[in-house]
């Protein structure tokens, strides 16, 4: 007989409407009233949420609840996990979705074991390469809820690269269904109706919780209608399920749901500051700390006695992946969707900038540590130098790369640099600006402090074929002024060229691209409506107005590396909304924007930086990009893919029932979005919108919506509350503000993810004290496969490298790690699956590949 399977739970927001302290403090009174309930048969089993830190944080108030929680852990009875902390899944990036589930299992061996169930309870969508991820752990269900079709119920989910988990979409937040002994069988054969509806045969499960619930005790179980419940766990629910063929869905999952099963899109560009700070984090983890921690460890030993490498800065390979361990930690806190996705307090925005501000600082000391120990000092000389000083341009990805660097050198005072020279000693067009006279300081724990009086000057060079995961120096000759070739010219003027390519600043702002007879107009430009919105959710006021810019000022700057359009666009803003909220207040303010658009030589691609010192409220302002023809789809690119979408034909159908959302043409992304040939590079500004209008289809890029309020119940596009009603002055976003973009056409999928990783984490350019060697590649892979990890091993044995194939077909890429050995094959979590691949390396579409690294001996 078909059963109704009872799952209690609790759902625990670490910080949202109040701060962490006091969810803290109420989750310390719900994890022991769990304990004491099991300990004494009152319930029969409990999920404490899909996280570990739920545990984590608990334990670390009452570390005396620890042995108990363990012991039910090991008993099945109490479960947690597998994730660290629940994510919202599209703002994070895919690595940063595997380091969430190895700091999870890390706490699923400290307690004794992990729930087996990828368990999403409460995520804003899924991406398409979740299936692969969980596969990766050798988890082979899910239970989702948002974004999942409204049917079928259970279903194979495919990610992809073809890898599948059995998904079941179930509601977690029934909390009311048996809250109370009395009226509970009504209550039940109710909710039972409503399942049946897209289910008709069973099990039913009934997640029996909600946010921030402590648990109640159940008593008997009602029947409904015959149909007996009992309390089970979540994998003997799963275990239950009937056996056969299920229907394939494939790919993201952000489809409209059940009523209140809000997707709460506009969570990708609420507080984009947050998610300007949280993909630069990623970054310099990702393809910075992480990897020359093993690039580090594979280079020559440094030319000093053991005992003294903390005196000389070279922190022992243990210290870094306890250093590498934490940062991760720190980011991971803020990856939960009500800090991640802006809709908390203000209060708590602010405690996310403080954790990406220690992440941030936390991973550049790591690279410096692991740069140094690699080949490459770059401490502030105490005598600045007067004959010349070498620069390394550092690649942190697996392919070489060609891209325009600044660094600012500390020169004697007097000089300035004369001739640049590349590794093989040829003559490299530079641009040198003056940066004025400076007191430097630098000090560490094997270096006294010291303030050297020096002057300052920008560099400027395209760096070419910089090899990959590896670097290339160049010298710097110093003499008593730059030549005429390295000066950057500047007029007041609206046009400048290089390499065939003329920009021409618009009236709006905007920037006209000729080149090889093709026009390209409207570029770049920045187009502003309001938000009567929330956290949750873009509504334009009924009467909205669209504000174009204006320019009011603009330079042309040319040098023998770039050329450059330095703009400034004003933007009439209304200051708000109207009393009313359904219209644009008619009162104004002039918001000043300074526009860089730039090129450098050799290098086919616009880059623009945009800042604003202050903005207005209620509104959204976007980048637009004319691609210069019709789509009929455009594309965003995920953890490990990319997803196709049509491009909207026309504006949303609103809601009329309770409990629904308009669906929206906005979508997330990673690092870019595409369509009909354009490219626009996004990384870190993850909401972007595909739009018709009467000169073809233009990309959108959001930069910043800044809203007033944590959640509102009048909109008309979301037609029930989603979060209180708390006012929230700082997600008004008003600035300051910087943002960056670049637009590039013509790429094959190859090309541009290679591109868009590129701007993600470009080259670095880096002052020398010491000598190093000329030249230096740690990882080549070719074909068009990408480095998507290289990390200490979790085990301590060794380092893993994973790489991925960027498209949909099949790559072969050879590859070699000079120092070491490939001694396995190892899936995500770093368990032996095969292996070393004799030879090159087999990638299906879209697939990720994974080794263990050993340093060779000798």
């Amino acid at each position: 007989m078909p059963e109704i399977h009872v799952v209690s739970h609790t759902h625990w927001d670490r910080e949202w409407y109040r701060s962490f302290a006091t969810f803290r403090a109420m989750l310390v009174e719900v994890a022991e009233a769990v304990v004491d309930q099991l300990e004494a048969g009152r319930l029969a089993a409990f999920l404490l949420d899909g996280q570990t830190i739920a545990a984590a944080d608990a334990l670390a108030v009452r570390p005396d609840l620890e042995p108990r929680m363990a012991a039910l852990v090991r008993a099945g009875r109490l479960h947690l996990g597998p994730w660290h902390v629940l994510a919202d899944m599209t703002l994070v990036s895919g690595e940063a979705l595997v380091r969430n589930l190895l700091h999870g299992r890390r706490w699923g061996d400290r307690l004794g074991g992990l729930l087996p169930v990828g368990y999403c309870p409460d995520m804003f969508g899924h991406p398409p390469d979740l299936p692969r991820i969980l596969r990766g752990f050798g988890i082979a269900t899910a239970v989702l809820w948002r974004g999942a079709p409204p049917a079928p119920v259970r279903f194979r989910w495919r990610s992809p690269d073809g890898s599948e988990v059995v998904a079941v979409r179930s509601r977690y937040y029934n909390p009311e269904v048996l809250w109370t002994a009395e009226g509970a069988a009504a209550r039940l054969r109710a909710w039972l109706d409503e399942q049946r509806a897209a289910d008709p045969d069973g099990p039913w499960l009934l997640l029996n919780g909600g946010d921030h619930l402590a648990p109640r005790d159940l008593g008997d179980l009602p029947a409904a209608e015959g149909v007996p419940a009992r309390e089970v766990t979540l994998p003997a629910h799963l275990a239950a399920l009937p056996a056969g063929d299920l229907p394939v869905v494939e790919g993201e999952l952000r489809v409209p749901g059940e009523a209140g099963a809000f997707l709460l899109a506009g969570t990708l560009s609420t507080r984009i500051e947050l998610k300007q700070a949280n993909a630069a984090a990623q970054a310099l983890l990702e393809r910075w700390a992480e990897p020359w921690a093993v690039w580090a460890s594979l280079a020559p030993a440094p030319p000093v006695p053991a005992p003294s490498l903390a005196a000389d800065g070279l922190a022992p390979p243990g210290t870094v992946r306890a250093l590498l361990d934490q940062a991760w930690g720190d980011l991971l806190a803020n990856h939960p969707h009500d800090s991640i996705c802006g809709c908390g307090t203000d209060a708590i925005a602010g405690e996310d900038r403080a954790r990406f501000t220690a992440v941030t600082d936390l991973g550049e000391h790591l690279v410096e540590r692991s740069l140094r120990r690699a080949g490459l000092s770059s401490r502030l000389p105490e005598r600045p130098p007067a004959d010349a000083v070498d620069i390394a341009v550092v690649n942190p990805h697996a392919a070489p790369l060609t891209g325009g660097v600044e660094v600012t050198l500390a020169l004697a005072p007097g000089r300035a640099p004369a001739a640049v020279s590349d590794a093989a000693g040829g003559e490299v067009p530079f641009a040198a600006v003056p940066a004025g006279r400076r007191t430097g300081f630098d000090s560490d724990v094997g270096l006294l402090p010291h303030w050297p009086e020096h002057d300052a000057w920008t560099l400027r060079l395209v760096a070419r074929d910089v090899p990959p995961c590896g670097w290339t120096t160049y010298r710097v000759r110093l003499g008593d002024a730059p030549p005429a070739a390295a000066a950057v010219t500047t007029a007041d003027a609206r046009e400048v060229g290089i390499d065939g390519w003329q920009l021409t600043a618009a009236d709006d702002g905007s920037v006209t691209l000729t080149a090889g007879g093709t026009v390209r107009r409207g570029l770049g430009r920045l187009e502003d409506g309001g938000d009567a919105g929330d956290t949750y959710t873009w509504e334009p006021p009924a009467a909205d107005r669209v504000v174009a810019g204006r320019l009011v000022a603009a330079r042309a700057l040319r040098s023998a590396v770039d050329a450059e359009l330095r703009l400034t666009v004003v933007l009439d803003l209304p200051a708000g909304l109207t009393a009313d909220r359904g219209a644009r207040s008619d009162d104004t303010v002039a918001v000043p924007v300074d526009v860089r658009v730039r090129r450098w030589h050799g290098v086919a691609q616009l880059e623009w930086t945009a800042s604003a010192a202050g903005t207005v409220a209620d509104h959204r302002l976007r980048a637009v990009v004319p691609t210069g023809g019709t789509a009929t789809t455009w594309t965003t690119d995920a953890a490990f893919s990319a997803v196709p979408r049509p491009v909207p034909d026309g504006p949303p159908v609103l809601p009329e029932g309770p409990g629904g959302e308009a669906a929206v043409g906005t979508a997330p992304l990673q690092t870019w979005c595409a369509a009909g040939g354009t490219a626009v590079l996004a990384a870190g500004l993850p909401e972007a919108e595909a739009a018709g209008g009467p000169d073809g289809t233009v990309l959108a890029v959001t930069l910043l919506r800044g809203v007033g309020w944590l959640g509102r119940h009048d909109l008309t596009r979301r037609t029930m509350g989603a979060g209180p009603p708390v006012e929230v002055p700082d997600a008004q976003a008003r600035g300051p503000h910087t943002w960056r973009w670049a637009v590039r056409w013509g790429d094959g999928d190859a090309a541009l993810a290679l591109a868009a990783e590129a701007w993600r984490a470009p080259l670095r350019a880096v002052p020398l004290t010491a000598p190093a060697p000329a030249t230096r590649s740690f990882l080549a892979l070719g074909g068009g496969a990408l480095l998507s990890a290289c990390k200490p091993a979790e085990d301590g044995d060794g380092a893993v490298l994973r790489i991925r194939n960027p498209t949909a077909a099949p790559l072969t890429t050879p590859f070699a790690v000079p120092g070491a050995d490939v001694v396995e094959e190892v899936d995500l979590s770093e368990r032996r699956i095969g292996p070393a691949p004799a030879g090159d390396v087999v990638l299906g579409p879209w697939s990720l590949r994974s080794f263990r690294l050993r340093p060779r001996a000798g």
